[in-house]
């Protein structure tokens, strides 16, 4: 594998013309699988752990996104984006998938999603503090706005501790995910897509290797169906979602390009409908609808 020895300049997003489908048919493969993930976790999660889920997920998409890699050329990183990657491989990639696994075992699909749906209004509320960029009156009131939607998604999970616990679990990989993406945020200016996606996967596979044990046994025990469920969690919303996630964003707008990710939650409760036979309480979906409202209002300008 090949590697230069100065960082790479920020790389501009390329022209195309503006009747060029393949960008607008790529976000929509990433949003449709990155919903499939919610569904694929809670099936996989029926045999096999938390940990052991992760860290199958995370290897087969370290394996897969390396041999992208290998056919491009990968740019030495600095000391300092070795550190941001660090964090969010731990947090993004490896904390995110344990915790979310975690919490789909009490949180059916649809809801995990709408819960989920909060952290961008985290990464605005985080880049404000971190990235210097300006906290207005509408990311407050929009955070707030979202927040009332978790607690009503909370309260509609039910009573037992087990289901308030996957709630919070929820809220912890939402965090993770937040500070996973404002850490990532720099990096990407630097080094190519490719290459940050698979040392992050890498990265979050290394944390959750203490579960190698788990996985070994959860695998040997589990299904054909749950085994299958874990190598397309490794396979489509890992390793293609990201791929062509980079595709889209280096040919889009990174603003616009985000805004289609709310369109992850419905789709994730119609997969579960259909796949799971899931539907989430209707005070979960009010929630849900709040989160999306919150997160509409936190986006428009001061």
């Amino acid at each position: 594998m090949s590697s230069t020895a100065r960082p790479a300049p920020a790389r501009a997003s390329r022209p195309h013309p503006s009747g060029d489908w393949r960008p607008l048919a790529a976000i929509l493969v990433t949003v449709c699988l990155w919903a499939s993930a919610f569904v694929g976790i809670r099936a996989a999660g029926r045999s096999i752990s938390p940990g052991a889920l992760a860290l199958g997920r995370l290897l087969l998409g370290s394996l897969l996104l390396g041999a992208l890699l290998w056919r491009g050329r990968p740019v030495r990183p600095a000391p300092r984006d070795l550190g941001l990657l660090f964090i969010t491989g731990a947090l993004w990639f490896g904390l995110y998938n344990v915790a979310l696994n975690a919490a789909e075992r009490t949180v059916d699909a649809g809801t995990a999603a709408m819960i989920i749906n909060v952290a961008p209004v985290l990464v605005m509320v985080l880049a404000a503090v971190v990235l210097r960029e300006r906290l207005t009156v509408p990311l407050m009131v929009g955070g707030a706005v979202a927040f009332v939607g978790v607690v009503l998604i909370g309260r509609a999970s039910g009573s037992a501790a087990a289901s308030l616990s996957g709630v919070l679990l929820c809220l912890v990989a939402t965090l993770g995910c937040a500070i996973g993406v404002v850490a990532q945020k720099p990096v990407l200016a630097r080094l190519p897509a490719v290459q940050v996606t698979w040392t992050c996967c890498a990265i979050g596979a290394l944390c959750c290797l203490p579960y190698a044990p788990s996985l070994v046994r959860d695998v040997r025990a589990a299904p054909l169906a749950d085994i299958a469920w874990m190598v397309y969690l490794g396979v489509f919303p890992t390793t293609v979602a990201f791929t062509t996630w980079a595709y889209a964003l280096a040919r889009s707008g990174a603003g616009r390009l985000a805004a289609t990710t709310y369109l992850i939650a419905p789709i994730t409760i119609g997969m579960s409908w259909l796949i799971l036979a899931e539907i989430p309480r209707a005070a979960a979906v009010v929630g849900g609808a709040l989160c999306l409202v919150g997160v509409f209002v936190a986006r428009r300008p001061a």
